[in-house]
């Protein structure tokens, strides 16, 4: 009898013990769900409290896991895990380098490799990225020494706070934000930072009551001093051929007065212009724009076929210089931020690698290239993104998603929905709540600086004195053979085209 009363003692202690520990473990759950929903450094945690500190362990522990169930560091599309982990750490401000030699396999074709100089340039004599000018034949034209700017993605597809977040983390790197073609909102002039005027097929932000471009509207756009340019979207890398979509479920009330359009309708853009059928109407639009607004115009295209250009720079010669667009802003074939039907994403419009360095020559052989700015967009999200471009002669680069995982994109691949996970494109204002525009304002601004700043190493590595001092005989591209040539002799300048004789 006694030994089961003993039995019954420690049972109840056990009880008890387990009751405590029980009641210590909810009460940690609850401290953490206090913490994580009143901290602003993480979406994912501040939006799923408790159960999104998972996601960093699972994400830890998948560095000693991969090998065996998760994909490899250079494995994922569209970005794989080292892009993105740089842009995180870039964003943040915490050390960018790595140990123990790179995951990177250098043999594959088409892989590029910078090449080293045996005389680097020293911290003594680099010198600040110049200055260059945009539009220098107009009223207003536009000057910045930045190299890494903000591409346009549209309020609508991007939440309130996520614009604010680029809006105010523009102002503080000293880049510029194109707008999309979603129009000009509060939330893009708030934040202080230059702005890309985008206007698309829709003509969204400065369209009439039936859909056409409106001179007045123009003109308010532009007396606004924070609109520094203007962009005509011809086409983008995410769907060439067809205009931007925007779910109905993400069409508010808000964005609806700001594009001129029903609430809650789906927005789908035309797949063009309507006034604008060739390369003379193409001009003429800019023109007037340029003329309305006394500010830089260029346009924005994704290169497939590329006769019209001979014919755009035919025409431009005809005409004059000054009748040339202020810059050109060549997209990637290869997909973007925006939604879009996989076949256009997949399959249609050439890579940048491909269709950059045939504008740049294209310019060169028709001596536009000094009054033609050169943007390149398309997947520049790391360091050796943005000097590729450079080398191939481009003057500015831009991206969009590098910039959300500026703000904490995590790939979820929701862009298209209303479920955006870390608040970047979805307008539950529940999944908002998780991106403090403050907070990610700051990550903006050291992504921005930390590109540039990475981008001055390799630079400095070849032996110039800037980036904007690269060219193409400072970086190689690995054939077929597993040998590498130099970008000048894979790109060399290309024929005339034939003309016809009179």
């Amino acid at each position: 009898m006694t030994d089961m009363s003993g039995l019954t003692e420690v049972v109840k202690l056990f009880a008890y013990l387990f009751i405590f520990l029980v009641g210590i473990g909810v009460l940690w759950v609850i401290v953490l769900y206090i913490i994580d929903v009143n901290q602003t450094t993480h979406a994912i945690r501040r939006n799923f409290p408790v159960v999104g500190r998972f996601r960093y362990m699972f994400e830890h522990l998948g560095e000693f896991f991969r090998q065996y169930f998760f994909a490899q560091d250079r494995e994922e599309m569209p970005f794989n895990r080292a892009e993105r982990s740089w842009a995180y750490r870039a964003a943040k401000g915490v050390d960018t380098t790595v140990a123990f030699g790179s995951t990177r396999d250098l043999r594959p074709t088409g892989t590029y490799i910078f090449v080293n100089c045996p005389f680097p340039t020293l911290d003594e004599d680099a010198v600040p990225i110049s200055d260059l000018t945009i539009g220098e034949g107009c009223e207003q034209p536009y000057t910045t020494s930045k190299i890494f700017h903000i591409s346009g993605m549209s309020y609508g597809a991007l939440s309130k706070p996520a614009v604010l977040a680029l809006s105010n983390g523009a102002r503080m790197a000293g880049c510029w934000m194109n707008t999309g073609e979603g129009g000009l909102s509060q939330w893009h002039l708030e934040g202080g930072g230059d702005l890309v005027f985008q206007i698309g097929t829709a003509k969204y932000g400065v369209r009439d009551e039936h859909g056409n471009l409106s001179d007045k509207k123009l003109a308010d756009v532009a007396a606004h001093p924070q609109v520094k340019m203007f962009e005509i979207k011809m086409s983008q890398g995410a769907k060439p051929g067809k205009g931007g979509i925007l779910p109905a479920g993400k069409v508010t009330a808000e964005i609806a007065a700001i594009r001129g359009i029903p609430e809650g309708h789906a927005s789908i853009s035309p797949n063009g212009h309507p006034e604008i059928r060739n390369t003379s109407d193409l001009l003429d639009m800019i023109d007037r724009v340029r003329r309305v607004t006394g500010k830089p115009v260029g346009f924005k295209a994704v290169i497939g076929t590329y006769s019209w250009l001979h014919e755009l720079l035919d025409e431009v010669c005809r005409r004059g210089p000054a009748s040339a667009p202020d810059f050109i802003t060549v997209d990637s074939g290869d997909g973007g931020s925006g939604a879009a039907p996989q076949p256009l994403i997949d399959n249609v419009g050439l890579p940048l690698r491909e269709s950059l360095p045939l504008l740049v020559d294209l310019l060169n052989h028709y001596e536009l290239r000094s009054r033609i700015r050169v943007i390149a967009s398309g997947k520049a999200v790391t360091p050796e993104g943005v000097a590729v471009a450079l080398c191939a002669g481009a003057d500015f680069v831009v991206t969009a998603r590098g910039f959300m995982f500026a703000l904490g994109c995590i790939q979820a691949l929701q862009c298209n929905r209303n479920t955006c996970p870390t608040g970047i494109t979805t307008h539950d204002k529940d999944l908002q709540r998780g991106l403090v525009p403050a907070d990610k304002a700051e990550r903006v601004r050291r992504y921005q600086q930390t590109m540039e700043k990475e981008v001055g190493i390799i630079a400095h590595s070849c032996g110039v004195k800037e980036a904007r001092q690269l060219s193409r005989r400072h970086v190689r591209i690995v054939q077929n053979s597993g040998r590498s040539k130099p970008m000048d002799e894979v790109f060399p300048n290309i024929r005339p085209r034939p003309r016809e004789v009179a």
